[in-house]
């Protein structure tokens, strides 16, 4: 056994955030921690840790155990370069080495005097170099430059002060840290976040070939339908639950647990009744008050089977359906935009049309913010044209946009500010809806955390619904039900939504086109992100290592251009096709359901001449469908055939 928790409480002030947690952790686990924010998942692995005391109970492991602990806390050394801070997990190593010169200087000198060697000094100099050939102290720097390597990073870039790189590149620094110093078990909070698409693929395939034990806070479903294999949840309430299986049967366990309960309690209840009505009805009667005495003594004792309220996930909250806008809902055509002498965009075309859900791919610093800046109209450029379509009304959600909320207003308050006079018969219905009630509503802002402000701002933002939707990052400091709820909600949005997401599970859920952004380049790809890899994972496309910000896209010329814009078109031709067949597809086939319940009436067979009809009317138009189906795959064909010359171009 490689940790042993027994017993575990925490509290903070009057409240208790869990007790009771027991948990093993063995050679080989895959344990995720889940949970609401502000269950405490976070203090419990800084417990783990050793870095917080509990209140009670206590947490062992052999002093040969070596723990590893992700942060989300990042503290870069401004002046330390990747490669030095890297290198801090191997200092055991440059001490040991340091001990090896020291060692081979006094044996020399005493060499060069006549004297003889020491059997303590070269027992010392052996044990040193045995220990430091093992721990593989001759490979080190290659290993560093290969962790590195792999993580992006050049060799240019490896000597690049931290300061200068985002908060998802210094998170590679400290998962190539972790991965050096070969911990037994891995304590990692929220690894997936503040990772770009491609880094969190690395970490993942990297975490595959861990051989030690893994403790996980995550909010990535799909990581943990991955990476886990046993579930412990902190539900919120101070309780605490442990479930063997993967995330999938977790869910499972979960609600047959919840029903064991329930039907437990519903049969206590109807006893406890039961015993209360014969109190009642006899406590003051002689003959039957020693009875009666025993059961108010027997409902004393009894301990009742307590179930807190189902998480509220399960609210469906449906946006109201904005105003129609054009066909066309945005273009971006020949976009140049630079930061200083950094050129992002060069020559860039980019277009939405009404329906679309977009999602942006690509790494960190590429230009995926930019874009949807651009997009927002938020966002000033070089050179080029914006053109929003026939009443396009836009709605932003920014990275930074819960620090603009009025700290000083309660939550229901907050959401008013926003309201107009007949929404506010709906107010606490669309608040419930984000995971806030009863007393909720009322709490200052000020108080809030991180992932209720990001709950409170979409709120706000999803009130009044635009007809085009800007969303960057939207699930940061979402827990999963909170996620859920959001995807419920933009599921049935009757707009254009572009959007970008480190949550996969989210992309898959809502995304009909992914669109790649790429040194300032953009591929477009029809489907969600699983859609996505395979039609990638053909195509090489090397990842830049440069971390702060996308490198300088080369302008494509005239002719590239003019080839992409004819491309554009003749997509955009097909795509109209497509939408007038899928509309005549659609109305004759409501119009062969109703055919069909006319063939259904008994009555109707009192009158031969009309069944003949009506039965000729309906073969005819389910021939007609099959016609409309046929050219409709034809044109799909095409237009498949005409993305998959775009991407291997």
């Amino acid at each position: 056994m490689l940790i042993r928790i027994d017993g575990l409480a925490k509290r903070i002030g009057g409240r208790t955030l869990f007790e009771g947690v027991s948990l093993h952790v063995e050679a080989g686990d895959r344990i995720g921690l889940v949970g609401p924010n502000g269950a405490g998942k976070s203090t419990l692995l800084r417990l783990i840790a050793g870095d917080e005391t509990a209140d009670d109970g206590q947490v062992t492991r052999p002093h040969s155990v070596k723990l590893g602990m992700l942060r989300q806390e990042i503290d870069p050394a401004q002046d330390c370069s990747v490669r030095e801070e890297a290198a801090k997990a191997l200092l055991h190593l440059d001490q040991l080495e340091a001990q090896m010169r020291e060692l081979e200087q006094a044996m020399s000198e005493a060499g060069a005097s006549g004297q003889e060697v020491s059997r303590d000094q070269s027992e010392r100099y052996h044990s040193a170099t045995t220990r430091f050939e093992h721990s593989g102290g001759f490979e080190r720097h290659a290993r560093i430059a290969a962790v590195l390597a792999g993580l992006g990073f050049d060799d240019e870039a490896r000597e690049r002060p931290l300061c200068t790189f985002s908060g998802g590149w210094l998170m590679r620094v400290e998962l190539a840290k972790l991965l050096l110093s070969d911990p037994d078990v891995l304590l990692l909070d929220e690894p997936t976040n503040h990772l770009d698409l491609p880094a969190i693929q690395w970490f993942e395939d990297t975490l595959d070939a861990f051989p030690g034990a893994v403790v996980t806070v995550s909010h990535d479903r799909t990581f943990l339908r991955r990476h886990v294999g046993r579930v412990a949840e902190l539900d919120g309430r101070g309780g605490f639950a442990s479930y063997e299986g993967n995330y999938e049967s977790y869910l499972e366990q979960r609600g047959a647990r919840r029903a064991t309960l329930l039907a437990a309690k519903a049969k206590q209840d109807r006893e406890v009744a039961q015993m209360e009505r014969f109190v009642e009805r006899f406590r003051a009667k002689a003959s039957k008050a020693k009875q009666a005495q025993s059961r108010i003594k027997a409902l004393e004792r009894l301990e009742r089977i307590e179930i807190e309220p189902e998480g509220r996930k399960r609210v469906r909250m449906r946006i109201p359906a904005p105003p129609r806008s054009g066909d066309i809902v945005m273009t971006l055509t020949d976009i140049e935009k630079t930061y200083g002498e950094l050129t992002v965009y060069q020559g860039m075309d980019f277009q939405l049309r009404r329906g679309d859900h977009v999602a942006l791919a690509g790494p960190n610093g590429a230009g995926k913010s930019t874009l949807l800046r651009l997009v927002a109209g938020v966002l000033e450029f070089e050179s080029g044209t914006r053109t929003p379509g026939h009443n396009v009304q836009i709605g932003f959600y920014a990275q930074h946009q819960i620090e603009i909320l009025d700290m000083q207003r309660t939550v229901l308050e907050e959401l008013a500010s926003v309201a107009e006079f007949e929404d506010i018969p709906r107010l606490r219905g669309h608040l419930g809806a984000f995971l806030f009630s009863g007393d909720d509503v009322d709490k200052r802002v000020s108080v809030l955390s991180g992932g209720e402000k990001a709950r409170l701002a979409l709120a706000k933002l999803l009130l009044h619904p635009a007809n085009l939707l800007v969303l960057d990052e939207p699930t940061n400091h979402l827990d999963i039900e909170a996620c859920e709820v959001l995807e419920q909600a933009l599921d049935h949005y009757q707009g254009t939504l572009v959007f970008v997401s480190h949550d996969r599970t989210f992309i898959n859920s809502l995304a009909k086109r992914v669109v790649e952004v790429q040194a300032g380049v953009l591929r477009d790809f029809a489907g969600n992100y699983d859609d996505y890899l395979p039609k990638i994972a053909a195509v090489d496309t090397p990842v830049d290592p440069e971390p702060s910000a996308a490198p300088t896209a080369p302008r494509q010329s005239k002719q590239q251009r003019q080839l992409e814009r004819e491309r554009r078109k003749t997509r955009e031709k097909l795509l109209r096709q497509i939408a007038r067949l899928e509309a005549k597809i659609q109305t004759s086939e409501s119009e062969g359901e109703s055919l069909g319940w006319k063939l259904g009436d008994p009555e109707l067979y009192k009158d031969v001449d009309r069944m003949r009809e009506l039965s000729e009317a309906k073969t005819a138009l389910e021939s007609a469908v099959a016609e409309l189906y046929s050219h409709w795959e034809r044109l799909s064909d095409e237009l498949n055939a005409l993305d998959d010359v775009a991407v291997s171009e």
